[in-house]
């Protein structure tokens, strides 16, 4: 009887979020601001103290700084399932730009859905009996 052999690429496991196992979805984080405006001014400051304490917390993400003159500051976040998030920055002070940029970390990059229109219950699986309600049995339910 012959042995199967078992090549080294067969033997990985192929990543997803789960129990054990956490992907950020964020893979590049882009802050643009201008040089000269002064609504920069925080922008700039924060890139200049605090973006390298939060490249070395955040390995995995790719962080580019690019100078756009004439322009108001954002932070642009690009996502692994092919999604961008922009936001402005030009209200916020140094520490609001690094809660908006942790707001980037931390986003999945999934479209805002409503939650309170149409109230619909997503699963992957149907009920096996069917939504309950009381206008369905014989006698009215009574409290």
């Amino acid at each position: 009887m012959a042995t199967k052999q078992i090549l080294r690429a067969q033997l990985r496991s192929f990543p997803a979020n789960g129990h054990s196992a956490y992907l950020p979805q964020v893979r590049k984080i882009v802050l643009e601001y201008c040089q000269n405006l002064p609504s920069s001014t925080n922008a700039r400051t924060f890139i200049s103290n605090d973006l390298q304490r939060v490249a070395w917390q955040n390995p995995h993400v790719e962080f580019v700084v690019k100078q756009r003159n004439g322009h108001e500051p954002i932070a642009r976040g690009f996502y692994v399932n092919g999604r961008d998030k922009v936001i402005p920055l030009q209200e916020f002070e140094v520490n609001g730009v690094e809660k908006k940029v942790q707001l980037l970390l931390d986003s999945s990059g999934a479209k805002i859905k409503q939650l309170k229109r149409g109230r619909i219950v997503e699963s992957t699986t149907e009920a096996a009996r069917g939504i309950w309600s009381g206008l369905h049995v014989d006698t009215p339910f009574k409290i």
